[in-house]
């Protein structure tokens, strides 16, 4: 639990920081424009998001414990390569190493841990792992500030003294695990799927200053449909595919994986616009702004293990709703209460507070939600697909926030933002008020067939 948890830690102490030291990047690198700084977080996204099934796989084939430990110490590689980076193509092409560090981590680690759980405690150890990444929410804001205080390099060196504790302790004590007879995975519907969804993402950002009608962002947006259509193809007929059909026909998976998407949408569009705003329109430092954020997540730390007991008793569609439901109240409270003179408590600090709560309620219902209903054996390629939604809604989230505030932009400017992720966290919450009864799956060592996909959900 431990040792995979540290994994986890290190991913959410990663996205917060980065969030944290954009104002830095954008004075560091100060030629930049907003839309290209935005590739630091959206190339790690994207990649991280294309790569996650094929190393769920791989992590099935070649040993869970041993494509974590490779991921662990590539990611850990990586971050000290971003600390070195000379210039914004340098830092994100080492982003796009660590994504990878990170794609062949993650779904692993929740791999890892749940076989060594009953059927019935899995919700409170997703809990309790979602917790982990919710502590490291709430640690990265003040950490990122301190430490941009000397430099922005040591938000990514910081990774560094953990990723060498994590592995060391996981030689030790991980089991090994995997998959005989696992086929190899799609590595072509991976890259693929990362230039798609990087077509669809440039289209976005650009499209402000190439006009939206511009031949450029059409044919982004066309070069984008016409690579996703391939994979898509490319699912229903490859042995091991980037998406497995099957495992989308389990409704409860499928609804999940879908307002997983939407929630993070509006959830990384809510990271960077909150970073954005206290050192714009209100001029905090990026310490002060760091403090000022990390209540939210510290919220979400608290509310997580005991919004998934909740969900255990009344329902994860009831609990999920709820949180969605705060989120999207939060963004109302911003809305129509922030303005260009700083009031930090009578304005900011409320809808962070209840923003933080919703989060809590959301992430480990959903991710509960879809890990529940797997068989163990799907336990890795399971989490990939579900993981994959949040980051495709996350540098969706983020594409589109660029595309709305413009550069430069003034506090009227962040209204458009705050409507986008209330209406879009509502959609997500309707989503999950649909996703009905949650059954545990008892475990199997069939694979599942597409003729009985319910045989999953007994």
């Amino acid at each position: 639990m431990v040792v995979v948890c540290l994994g986890a830690f290190m991913a959410g102490l990663d996205l917060f920081i980065v969030n944290i030291a954009f104002p830095a990047l954008q004075v560091q690198f100060a030629g930049s424009s907003l839309g290209g700084l935005s590739w630091v977080l959206n190339a790690y996204t994207i990649v991280f998001a294309a790569l996650l099934v094929p190393a769920g796989r791989w992590a099935d084939a070649y040993g869970r414990k041993r494509v974590f430990l490779t991921g662990l110490a590539l990611f850990t590689l990586a971050s000290a390569a971003c600390a070195a980076a000379w210039s914004v193509e340098a830092l994100v092409a080492t982003r796009v190493v660590q994504a990878v560090g990170a794609a062949l981590m993650v779904p692993t680690s929740l791999a890892l841990l749940l076989p060594e759980f009953k059927p019935q405690q899995r919700t409170v150890a997703v809990a309790g792992w979602s917790a982990v990444s919710a502590v490291a929410a709430a640690a990265g804001p003040p950490i990122g500030g301190l430490l941009v205080q000397g430099s922005w390099r040591w938000v990514f060196l910081v990774n560094v003294p953990v990723g060498i504790a994590a592995f060391v302790l996981g030689v030790r004590v991980l089991r090994e695990a995997r998959e005989r007879d696992a086929a190899r995975p799609d590595g072509v519907g991976a890259v693929l799927l990362a230039a798609g969804i990087a077509a669809l993402v440039g289209g976005i950002v650009e499209g402000p200053d190439w006009g939206w009608g511009d031949s450029r962002a059409l044919g982004a947006w066309a070069l984008a449909a016409v690579l996703l259509g391939i994979v898509a193809r490319r699912c229903l007929h490859h042995p091991a595919p980037v998406v497995d059909p099957e495992l989308l026909r389990i409704r409860p998976f499928r609804m999940a994986v879908l307002s997983a998407m939407l929630f993070f949408a509006a959830f990384g569009a809510m990271l960077l616009t909150s970073v954005l705003f206290l050192t714009g329109p209100w001029g905090r430092d990026v310490l002060q702004a760091g403090l000022e954020i990390a209540p939210g997540p510290a919220m979400a730390a608290i509310f997580s293990i005991p919004g998934a007991r909740l969900a255990r008793r009344i329902g994860m569609a009831k609990v999920g709703a709820t949180g969605t439901a705060l989120f999207a109240l939060a963004m109302l409270w911003w809305l129509t209460q922030l303005g260009p003179v700083p009031d930090y408590t009578g304005e900011f600090l409320p809808g962070m507070l209840v923003c933080g709560i919703g989060v809590g309620l959301v992430i480990p219902t959903i991710t509960a939600a879809a890990a529940v209903v797997l068989p163990p054996e799907r336990f890795a390629t399971g989490t990939g697909v579900l993981t994959m939604g949040r980051q495709v809604g996350v540098a969706i989230g983020v594409a589109v926030l660029v595309a709305l505030l413009g550069d430069p932009h003034t506090a009227g400017d962040f209204d458009a933002a705050y409507g986008f992720m209330l209406g879009i966290s509502a959609v997500s919450g309707l989503v999950l008020g649909a996703l009905g009864k949650v059954e545990v799956a008892a475990p199997a060592a069939a694979p599942i067939s597409s003729a009985a996909p319910e045989a999953a959900t007994a």
